[in-house]
């Protein structure tokens, strides 16, 4: 990454729980209007089933890569002025966040869309996967593919 885009891009994965504030600190600038941040939580039900935890895993290098990508191409897309991706690995307990994004831009539309974008575009191509398991002992992967390599 050059210097310029660690100056506006921070990409993030890790065991440690995510904190939206250095998110937000982080993304604040002085030539941003909008800021908009995307939480992604466990939630307590899934299908009719309760959720106790996800369990997420992850190729590191690549989803590290990926990332990058993702954020490089927000960057091309859309006026933003910092980029913040970040995704915990391991477990995940109901109600913690599992996935973090914040992005800051000049009118809160770009924001928004760049949000959206970059959440999408990471559930698919960034090679993490999610195990749920439920209160009734059971457990299964879901979601997940790898990137098409370019």
């Amino acid at each position: 990454m050059s210097e310029s885009m660690k100056n506006r891009v921070i990409v993030h994965l890790g065991l440690a729980e995510l904190r939206s504030e250095e998110a937000l600190a982080f993304v604040t600038d002085d030539e941003a209007g909008g800021i908009a941040l995307f939480a992604g939580t466990t939630r307590r039900i899934t299908d009719d089933r309760e959720t106790i935890e996800l369990q997420y895993e992850a190729y590191e290098e690549m989803a590290l890569s990926e990332m990058e990508k993702l954020a490089r191409k927000a960057l091309a897309t859309w006026p933003l002025r910092k980029v913040y991706l970040a995704h915990r690995l391991g477990r995940v307990p109901k109600g913690d966040v599992s996935v973090l994004i914040a992005v800051s831009a000049p009118h809160r539309a770009e924001a928004f869309d760049a949000c959206r974008s970059l959440i999408d575009d990471i559930k698919s191509r960034v090679p993490i996967w999610k195990k749920e398991r439920y209160a009734d002992g059971g457990q299964e992967w879901v979601g997940g593919t790898l990137p098409d390599v370019e």
